[in-house]
Protein backbone atom coordinates (compact mmCIF):
# COMPACT_ATOMS: atom_id res chain seq x y z
CA UNK A 1 0.00 0.00 0.00
CA UNK A 2 2.56 2.05 0.61
CA UNK A 3 5.75 2.66 -2.12
CA UNK A 4 9.29 2.72 -1.13
CA UNK A 5 9.78 6.24 -0.69
CA UNK A 6 6.48 6.46 0.85
CA UNK A 7 5.40 7.76 4.52
CA UNK A 8 2.53 6.85 7.23
CA UNK A 9 2.03 9.08 9.63
CA UNK A 10 -0.83 8.76 13.03
CA UNK A 11 -2.92 12.54 12.72
CA UNK A 12 -5.75 13.54 14.87
CA UNK A 13 -8.45 14.87 12.00
CA UNK A 14 -11.99 16.18 12.58
CA UNK A 15 -14.76 13.94 11.25
CA UNK A 16 -15.79 14.30 7.68
CA UNK A 17 -18.89 15.85 9.05
CA UNK A 18 -17.78 18.38 11.80
CA UNK A 19 -17.99 21.68 10.20
CA UNK A 20 -14.42 22.30 11.19
CA UNK A 21 -13.13 19.85 8.65
CA UNK A 22 -15.62 21.20 5.78
CA UNK A 23 -14.26 24.57 6.92
CA UNK A 24 -10.46 23.97 7.19
CA UNK A 25 -10.00 22.00 4.25
CA UNK A 26 -11.63 24.54 2.19
CA UNK A 27 -8.81 27.29 3.77
CA UNK A 28 -6.16 24.87 2.60
CA UNK A 29 -7.81 23.54 -0.64
CA UNK A 30 -8.31 19.99 -0.59
CA UNK A 31 -9.86 17.50 1.82
CA UNK A 32 -7.33 14.42 2.42
CA UNK A 33 -10.42 11.90 3.36
CA UNK A 34 -11.35 12.61 -0.35
CA UNK A 35 -8.43 13.82 -2.41
CA UNK A 36 -10.58 16.50 -3.71
CA UNK A 37 -9.43 19.68 -4.47
CA UNK A 38 -11.86 22.45 -3.16
CA UNK A 39 -11.77 26.30 -3.90
CA UNK A 40 -10.21 28.79 -1.06
CA UNK A 41 -11.40 31.70 0.14
CA UNK A 42 -10.71 34.90 -2.28
CA UNK A 43 -7.47 36.38 -0.55
CA UNK A 44 -4.07 37.08 -2.25
CA UNK A 45 -1.43 34.29 -2.58
CA UNK A 46 -3.47 31.67 -0.54
CA UNK A 47 -1.97 29.30 -2.29
CA UNK A 48 1.23 29.71 -2.23
CA UNK A 49 0.58 30.25 1.77
CA UNK A 50 -1.13 27.11 2.32
CA UNK A 51 1.29 25.04 -0.39
CA UNK A 52 2.59 22.91 2.93
CA UNK A 53 -0.13 22.90 4.59
CA UNK A 54 -2.33 21.38 1.95
CA UNK A 55 0.45 19.12 1.51
CA UNK A 56 -0.21 17.29 4.37
CA UNK A 57 -3.90 17.63 4.69
CA UNK A 58 -5.08 19.18 8.02
CA UNK A 59 -4.28 17.28 11.00
CA UNK A 60 -2.22 17.86 14.26
CA UNK A 61 0.21 15.08 14.47
CA UNK A 62 0.53 12.74 16.94
CA UNK A 63 2.73 9.95 15.63
CA UNK A 64 4.86 12.22 12.91
CA UNK A 65 5.58 10.97 9.37
CA UNK A 66 7.85 7.87 8.97
CA UNK A 67 8.98 5.32 6.40
CA UNK A 68 8.13 1.62 6.79
CA UNK A 69 11.07 -0.14 8.48
CA UNK A 70 11.86 -3.23 6.51
CA UNK A 71 10.14 -6.65 7.15
CA UNK A 72 7.05 -4.58 8.56
CA UNK A 73 4.10 -4.26 6.55
CA UNK A 74 1.13 -1.94 6.31
CA UNK A 75 -1.13 -4.78 7.92
CA UNK A 76 0.72 -5.11 10.73
CA UNK A 77 1.34 -1.36 11.30
CA UNK A 78 -2.88 -0.50 10.86
CA UNK A 79 -3.67 -3.50 13.27
CA UNK A 80 -0.93 -2.35 15.97
CA UNK A 81 -2.63 1.29 15.57
CA UNK A 82 -6.32 -0.14 15.98
CA UNK A 83 -5.12 -1.85 19.12
CA UNK A 84 -3.52 1.06 20.81
CA UNK A 85 -6.81 3.26 19.32
CA UNK A 86 -8.32 0.51 21.42
CA UNK A 87 -7.49 1.13 24.44
CA UNK A 88 -8.02 4.72 24.69
CA UNK A 89 -11.27 6.60 25.71
CA UNK A 90 -12.99 9.45 23.49
CA UNK A 91 -12.55 12.83 25.26
CA UNK A 92 -13.38 16.29 24.59
CA UNK A 93 -11.39 18.56 23.15
CA UNK A 94 -10.96 22.03 24.66
CA UNK A 95 -12.09 24.95 22.55
CA UNK A 96 -9.18 25.73 19.67
CA UNK A 97 -8.18 29.43 18.30
CA UNK A 98 -6.02 30.63 15.85
CA UNK A 99 -2.45 31.16 17.11
CA UNK A 100 0.94 31.96 15.93
CA UNK A 101 3.41 29.44 16.19
CA UNK A 102 7.26 30.13 15.61
CA UNK A 103 5.87 32.47 12.74
CA UNK A 104 3.18 30.15 11.07
CA UNK A 105 -1.07 30.31 11.74
CA UNK A 106 -1.88 26.87 13.49
CA UNK A 107 -4.89 26.14 15.28
CA UNK A 108 -4.46 25.26 18.91
CA UNK A 109 -5.86 24.47 22.03
CA UNK A 110 -7.15 27.64 24.32
CA UNK A 111 -6.61 25.34 27.44
CA UNK A 112 -4.28 21.94 28.60
CA UNK A 113 -5.56 19.06 28.05
CA UNK A 114 -3.52 16.18 29.32
CA UNK A 115 -5.26 13.75 27.39
CA UNK A 116 -4.04 14.99 23.83
CA UNK A 117 -0.58 14.86 25.43
CA UNK A 118 -1.34 11.12 26.55
CA UNK A 119 -2.63 10.67 23.10
CA UNK A 120 0.53 11.45 21.25
CA UNK A 121 2.97 9.63 24.16
CA UNK A 122 0.84 6.39 23.25
CA UNK A 123 1.26 6.14 19.58
CA UNK A 124 4.71 7.91 19.29
CA UNK A 125 5.74 4.80 21.93
CA UNK A 126 3.66 2.19 20.80
CA UNK A 127 3.92 2.82 16.51
CA UNK A 128 7.94 3.16 16.93
CA UNK A 129 8.83 -0.44 16.36
CA UNK A 130 7.44 0.23 12.89
CA UNK A 131 9.84 3.41 12.51
CA UNK A 132 12.23 3.39 9.56
CA UNK A 133 15.47 5.11 11.20
CA UNK A 134 15.80 8.95 9.41
CA UNK A 135 18.52 8.73 6.64
CA UNK A 136 21.17 11.24 6.74
CA UNK A 137 19.06 14.11 4.14
CA UNK A 138 16.10 13.93 6.90
CA UNK A 139 18.45 14.30 9.94
CA UNK A 140 19.96 17.36 8.07
CA UNK A 141 16.65 18.86 7.78
CA UNK A 142 15.65 18.35 11.02
CA UNK A 143 18.38 20.00 12.60
CA UNK A 144 18.27 22.98 9.58
CA UNK A 145 17.28 25.73 12.28
CA UNK A 146 19.34 24.36 15.15
CA UNK A 147 18.16 22.26 17.96
CA UNK A 148 18.42 22.09 22.01
CA UNK A 149 20.41 19.35 23.45
CA UNK A 150 16.35 17.65 24.59
CA UNK A 151 15.31 18.13 21.21
CA UNK A 152 18.53 16.62 19.44
CA UNK A 153 18.41 13.67 22.07
CA UNK A 154 14.58 12.69 20.72
CA UNK A 155 15.55 13.47 17.09
CA UNK A 156 17.96 10.71 17.69
CA UNK A 157 15.70 8.40 19.70
CA UNK A 158 12.03 9.06 17.90
CA UNK A 159 13.60 10.02 14.91
CA UNK A 160 11.95 13.49 15.33
CA UNK A 161 12.53 16.63 17.99
CA UNK A 162 9.14 17.44 18.92
CA UNK A 163 7.57 14.65 20.78
CA UNK A 164 6.61 13.60 24.29
CA UNK A 165 7.91 17.09 26.19
CA UNK A 166 8.38 18.82 23.33
CA UNK A 167 5.04 18.08 21.97
CA UNK A 168 2.91 20.71 20.91
CA UNK A 169 -1.03 20.16 19.83
CA UNK A 170 -1.10 22.26 16.41
CA UNK A 171 -3.12 21.73 12.98
CA UNK A 172 -1.22 23.94 10.41
CA UNK A 173 -3.19 26.64 8.73
CA UNK A 174 -0.12 28.37 6.87
CA UNK A 175 3.58 28.82 6.16
CA UNK A 176 5.70 31.17 8.37
CA UNK A 177 4.46 34.79 7.41
CA UNK A 178 6.18 38.16 7.08
CA UNK A 179 4.55 40.36 9.29
CA UNK A 180 2.05 41.79 6.73
CA UNK A 181 1.22 38.39 5.54
CA UNK A 182 0.18 37.66 8.99
CA UNK A 183 -1.84 41.02 9.27
CA UNK A 184 -3.52 39.94 6.83
CA UNK A 185 -3.90 36.07 7.39
CA UNK A 186 -4.62 36.07 10.37
CA UNK A 187 -8.03 38.02 10.93
CA UNK A 188 -8.73 35.95 7.49
CA UNK A 189 -8.41 32.59 9.10
CA UNK A 190 -10.28 33.82 11.94
CA UNK A 191 -13.01 34.86 10.54
CA UNK A 192 -13.24 31.89 8.19
CA UNK A 193 -13.13 29.08 11.01
CA UNK A 194 -15.24 31.42 13.73
CA UNK A 195 -18.34 29.59 13.50
CA UNK A 196 -17.04 26.05 12.77
CA UNK A 197 -14.60 27.07 16.08
CA UNK A 198 -17.74 27.41 18.29
CA UNK A 199 -18.83 23.67 17.64
CA UNK A 200 -17.72 21.53 20.78
CA UNK A 201 -16.35 18.09 19.42
CA UNK A 202 -14.89 15.13 21.03
CA UNK A 203 -11.74 13.33 19.70
CA UNK A 204 -13.29 10.14 19.27
CA UNK A 205 -10.96 8.60 16.34
CA UNK A 206 -7.52 8.85 15.10
CA UNK A 207 -6.36 8.46 11.39
CA UNK A 208 -3.36 6.83 9.35
CA UNK A 209 -2.54 9.20 6.84
CA UNK A 210 -0.26 8.15 3.97
CA UNK A 211 1.60 9.41 1.11
CA UNK A 212 2.14 6.92 -0.78
CA UNK A 213 5.39 8.50 -2.72
CA UNK A 214 7.67 11.58 -2.15
CA UNK A 215 5.95 13.63 -5.20
CA UNK A 216 2.34 12.85 -3.52
CA UNK A 217 0.27 14.82 -0.53
CA UNK A 218 -0.71 12.99 2.50
CA UNK A 219 -4.21 11.37 2.29
CA UNK A 220 -6.50 9.37 4.72
CA UNK A 221 -6.17 6.09 4.37
CA UNK A 222 -7.68 4.43 7.66
CA UNK A 223 -9.79 6.04 10.50
CA UNK A 224 -9.51 4.23 13.87
CA UNK A 225 -12.28 4.75 16.39
CA UNK A 226 -11.39 5.36 20.24
CA UNK A 227 -12.36 2.61 22.47
CA UNK A 228 -12.70 0.11 20.25
CA UNK A 229 -15.79 1.12 19.07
Amino acid sequence: MIGPDGRVALYYAPLPDDPLWTAACAWLGRDPQSGKTLAQPDLPDITAITEDARRYGFHATLKPPMRLRPGRSWEELAAEAASLAATIAPFELPPLAVAELDGFLALSETAPCPELRALADTFVAGLDPFRAPPDSAELARRRGRGLSPQREALLRRWGYPDVFDSWMFHMTLTRRLTPAEHALYRPAAEAHLAEALRTKRLVADVCLFVQQHASEPFDIALRLRLGGG
